[in-house]
């Protein structure tokens, strides 16, 4: 597996507690990766010992596996090392990293009608970068996408101008935010007020010709799993990938 320098090009607050960083690295070679893989950031505690936190890559990039920026979305934990190091980080600051790591990707071979995506929080990063996927596999196959994403409320809805837009331009595709405290205060069409769970019941989870993603918060992932395998999904029809936020 890859060790390499990354350098910080830019970044923006996504929401209150949510800080979008977009790397470099520091070689200039550009990064190759499958849409749905994440890196790890080395770092140390402040005792020394070791330890080092994954992040899905978010990068939208052409869909020919290589970027030349790579980009994550960091949730800030109260009094965690990782939010230390990188809310402080400054454009030109470095960090360490490896990867890509992990399959949470679409597969090839797969041949069902439609994705089910389902996201909390940062969790709905890999599928952003799955988007120039997504738009040719709509084409090509005809399947369909339905993203449902679940936010406390509409300031930690993350990306979802960029969701809606999607939606709009590519027909296979459509957005379901759900928020599960404060409703938005202009609603629009596909908002549903609830836990992500809600929204992905209306859609009638299928069998016959559904695949399940689930990533985000491990209870989300772990009730959602329940809730598509009592609809009769196959275990391998629903892919996971758990985020557990760690000091």
């Amino acid at each position: 597996m890859e060790h390499f320098k990354l350098r910080l090009a830019a970044s923006r607050m996504l929401a209150p507690a949510v800080r979008h960083l977009a790397f470099e690295r520091a070689d200039g070679a550009p990064f190759a990766f499958v849409p749905g893989q994440f890196i790890q950031i080395h770092f140390h505690y402040a005792d020394g010992k070791p330890t080092k936190r994954s992040y899905s890559v978010g990068t939208v990039g052409d869909g020919n596996g290589q970027v030349q920026r790579l980009e994550i979305a960091v949730s800030y934990v109260d009094g965690g090392a990782a939010t230390e190091l990188l809310s402080k980080l400054d454009e030109g600051g470095t960090v360490d990293a490896s990867g890509p790591y992990g399959r949470f990707c679409l597969m090839d071979a797969d041949t069902n009608r439609r994705y089910l995506l389902v996201a909390t929080g940062t969790g709905v990063t890999p599928y952003r970068a799955m988007l120039p996927q997504i738009r040719a596999l709509t084409g090509k196959r005809g399947c369909t996408f339905a993203l449902v994403y679940g936010a406390r409320n509409e300031a930690e809805l993350l990306y979802g101008d960029e969701f809606e837009a999607f939606a709009r331009e590519v027909p296979g595709f459509s957005f379901h935010p759900c928020f599960s405290r404060t409703p938005r205060a202009v609603p629009r069409p596909h908002d549903r007020n609830g836990r992500a769970q809600v929204a992905l019941g209306e859609l009638g989870p299928n069998a016959a010709h559904d695949i399940a993603y689930l990533c985000g918060n491990p209870n989300m992932v772990d009730e959602t799993f329940a809730m598509l395998k009592e609809a009769g999904l196959p275990v391998p029809h629903i892919r996971r990938e758990k985020y557990v936020s760690s000091r």
